[in-house]
């Protein structure tokens, strides 16, 4: 893994993937990187305009990329239902779920869950269910997801998923990147109960300029905030192709691990991608299965073939 890069992605060809919240950041990276070596890539997000711009972009970037547009907002059951409809494949190669918020304030999704929580863990966890027949008629197909050095903050509330009992925004959206390794590693459980060789591991970019970090002050006009991340973006962050490495190496690479958690080597701040440490809770069976059954019941989505 020493020094790898987006040099070493072995070739794609015939392969498809699907990357949440790739108009920007991390997302937009791991997308046009996957289609550069090849990947037929759909570019799902929640902004027709973003979406199709960046589609666009790749295109001037990486000519001859196939990659397409399609609507979706995790923020939405009905869309993530819809783009789960409309998924014109039989196979699926490739679920990077990248696409999330940041400490914004107290919010509510469509269907009334926090939004940080609704957002990066419960329209991620329905997107996989709905996604999972095309997953497991693919040969070697592979789920990431997007977590945070951040999880080490707090662990999950399984009896205030909401956050109904008080909010603290950094709290919360380090409880949400905690569930997305819980997610992972109850769905990598299970796909190996079910002797599937699909696998399913987790990424995360380290410190990365985009602009999550800047939606948050400016949804609530804190100029002065704004400017402090901004800044951090400028002086400490490292830039969104060496963030994007980890979701493309665990997407990528050969001999990737069921429930492993890949970040940037120097500290799980920068540099390229390595093991990355994380927290005892985040690999609880007990709380992990809980929070799968409650998102079952949130969602509404079963994953049909994959028993407790």
């Amino acid at each position: 893994m020493s020094g790898w890069s987006a040099h070493d992605i072995p070739g794609l060809g015939g392969r498809t993937a699907v990357v949440t919240g790739a108009n920007s950041g991390l997302g937009y990276v791991t997308a046009r990187e996957l289609a550069r070596h090849g990947a037929r890539v759909v570019v799902a997000c929640r902004s027709e305009p973003r979406g199709r711009a960046a589609v666009d972009q790749i295109g001037a970037e990486v000519p001859g990329a196939e990659v397409e547009f399609a609507r979706l907002d995790l923020g939405d059951l009905a869309s993530v239902r819809e783009f789960a409809a409309r998924f014109p494949y039989e196979r699926l190669d490739l679920l990077v779920n990248n696409a999330g918020v940041m400490a914004l304030p107290y919010g509510t999704t469509a269907d009334g869950f926090e939004t940080q929580f609704g957002v990066n863990h419960l329209g991620h966890f329905a997107l996989t269910g709905l996604l999972l027949p095309a997953l497991l008629a693919t040969p070697g197909a592979r789920v990431v997801t997007v977590s945070s050095m951040m999880h080490a903050l707090a662990n999950i509330d399984i009896d205030d998923l909401n956050s109904e009992h008080g909010y603290r925004r950094w709290i919360v959206y380090a409880r949400s990147k905690t569930a997305n390794l819980l997610f992972t590693h109850e769905l990598a459980r299970r796909l190996a109960a079910a002797g599937s060789d699909t696998v399913a591991a987790a990424a995360h970019p380290g410190y990365a300029a985009t602009n999550l970090q800047t939606a948050g002050p400016r949804a609530e006009g804190r100029r002065g905030a704004e400017r402090l991340m901004e800044l951090g973006n400028r002086i400490i962050a490292q830039p969104a192709e060496a963030g994007a490495l980890p979701s493309l190496y665990a997407a990528t690479a050969p001999g990737v691990r069921p429930d492993s958690f890949t970040g940037p080597s120097f500290a799980m701040w920068r540099g390229a991608p390595a093991p990355s440490r994380r927290t005892s809770w985040t690999r609880d069976d007990r709380v992990s299965e809980r929070l799968w059954a409650a998102s079952e019941e949130l969602t509404g989505v079963t994953y049909e073939g994959l028993k407790p």
